[in-house]
């Protein structure tokens, strides 16, 4: 009884069920900026979407922690569990808020005024059981004074520059062609004028002359 094999068809099963448990946990995947840069004082979205084989359901839960850039010890920034729960000490406190979407599969939140000391990594872990396993996303954020042009800026203000530049040559184009043709036409019109009185005074010096070759 106990010597005997389990049936092709059976062991196949069995192990088709097994590879399907073990499997899809490793499906979770996180998608962030990787960087971001954003100015002194203003707010910035830490945009986090993810993607997982398990349907979003009561248990999943979203951690959000920092990484100083000058290092030092990781802290806790917020966590969604069935709700929101800021940081209630710290640098954090009173300035992050939830603005995911799980319809979405978004879990973004939103960092209020930034500082200086803000600069570093913004990591992103989801967990949506059975789904738990995947990679952690992260966002390097750079606060600067200014938001310093990319070669995307450059690219388009030289693009904009050069049609601006285009349309003022055509421009300038048509009213030189526009006035010359006026100067062309007022020209015209004076000949019109003058070769009346041109003619008029001919006639008059020929009978003038005509009259004192009689006398």
């Amino acid at each position: 009884m106990y010597g005997q094999s389990l049936p092709p068809g059976l062991l196949l099963l069995l192990l088709g069920l097994q590879l399907s448990a073990f499997g899809p946990t490793a499906a979770m995947e996180i998608y962030t900026p990787r960087v971001l840069e954003a100015v002194n004082g203003t707010d910035a979205r830490l945009k986090c979407t993810f993607s997982s084989f398990a349907p979003v359901g009561e248990a999943l839960t979203v951690t959000w922690n920092f990484r100083p850039r000058d290092g030092g010890s990781e802290q806790f920034v917020f966590y969604f569990h069935q709700g929101p729960y800021g940081a209630r000490i710290g640098r954090f406190k009173d300035r992050v808020v939830w603005d995911g979407n799980l319809d979405r599969y978004d879990v973004s939140i939103i960092l209020w005024k930034l500082q200086f000391d803000d600069n570093g990594t913004y990591t992103c872990h989801v967990k949506n059981p059975p789904d738990v396993d995947g990679l952690i996303g992260e966002i390097r954020l750079s606060v600067v004074q200014t938001v310093q042009f990319s070669e995307i800026h450059f690219l388009t203000m030289a693009i904009g520059s050069a049609c601006a530049l285009m349309i003022l040559i055509v421009i300038a184009v048509v009213l030189v062609q526009h006035f010359r043709k006026k100067r062309s036409a007022d020209r015209a019109h004076k000949v019109v004028e003058i070769k009346p009185q041109e003619d008029e005074r001919l006639n008059q010096e020929k009978k003038a002359s005509v009259f004192f070759e009689e006398n």
